[in-house]
């Protein structure tokens, strides 16, 4: 008589080791109990200035993602210039950091200026992208945000050349060079 095989099925899902999905949703927790926190800081910001919006939390590449919406008419562009935001975000951090005692690296976006500036650093960097692939020599940009950094080498990378961040600080900037 023929041994039977007693074979199981194993869902994908299962495979991974199970501290690798509790630290994958603990860390998700964890970002999504930093969105509210920095939420409640916020609006009370909006309160104390009188400023109207309503705030959305997402979670997004490992970060919390808080945006800052309110319709047409509304005074929040007072507050929706890039510098503005950047302090703002910065100011939000440190709220958060003093109440879960982490570093913080959340993301703030007010009255769609983050897109606004996204949009103008691939204009920009298209333009230089052509420069390099015209001159075949590299080109430093100006000094910005880690953040705003991040997303410049991403539209590098995806126009097929090379990027470094060189300096240090508020000095740190991005040199393209061709590929």
């Amino acid at each position: 008589m023929p041994e039977e095989l007693n074979e199981t099925v194993v869902d994908e899902t299962e495979v991974q080791a199970p501290e690798a999905t509790e630290s994958a949703e603990s860390s998700v927790k964890a970002l999504e109990e930093e969105g509210d926190i920095a939420a409640d800081y916020l609006e009370e910001l909006l309160d104390i200035f009188d400023l109207d919006g309503d705030i959305d939390i997402d979670v997004r590449q490992g970060r919390a993602y808080l945006e800052v919406t309110a319709n047409g008419d509304s005074n929040l562009r007072l507050i929706s210039d890039p510098e503005t935001v950047e302090a703002l975000q910065e100011l939000t951090r440190l709220a958060v950091q003093v109440k879960t005692t982490n570093f913080s690296r959340l993301i703030l976006d007010v009255g769609g200026s983050r897109q606004a500036r996204v949009d103008e650093l691939t204009r920009i960097v298209n333009k230089l992208i052509a420069k390099v692939k015209d001159t075949g020599e590299a080109v430093p940009m100006k000094p910005m945000s880690s953040y705003e950094r991040k997303i410049v080498h991403d539209v590098i990378s995806e126009a097929g050349l090379v990027s470094e961040s060189e300096g240090e600080g508020r000095e740190r900037h991005i040199v393209i060079k061709p590929s």
